[in-house]
């Protein structure tokens, strides 16, 4: 068993986005996904699949011709390589993200 302390806080760098990687294995990887209010999420697709699950702030979520409203409860699965993105980020968004199998390891 681990822990995963911090990973549901808001954090911060001089980039637009910060991703802070929390846990590894060869099946999967967890992180945090924290975009400020106002920013632009400039994420490009990913060759694993991925689940959002939004633990503070609001936002909109873009992908695969849909979108929706999100906030504090909101989970999202988007399969590998969509296209996906954050907009209209209203309040500093944090989002837990599992990737399975681990961020990196798709083809």
């Amino acid at each position: 068993m681990k822990v995963l302390e911090g990973a549901d806080r808001f954090t911060s760098s001089n980039e637009p986005n910060h991703y802070v990687e929390h846990l590894r294995n060869n099946d999967m990887s967890v992180g945090t996904y924290c975009i400020p209010a106002g920013s632009v999420d400039d994420q490009t697709p990913h060759t694993e699949d991925e689940i959002y699950v939004v633990v503070g702030g609001r936002a909109k979520i873009e992908g695969g011709g849909d979108s929706a409203s999100l906030s504090p409860g909101s989970v999202v699965f988007v399969p590998a390589n969509e296209e996906h993105r954050f907009v209209e980020i209203t309040e500093d968004l944090t989002a837990l993200v599992f990737f399975a199998p681990a961020e990196g390891s798709g083809s």
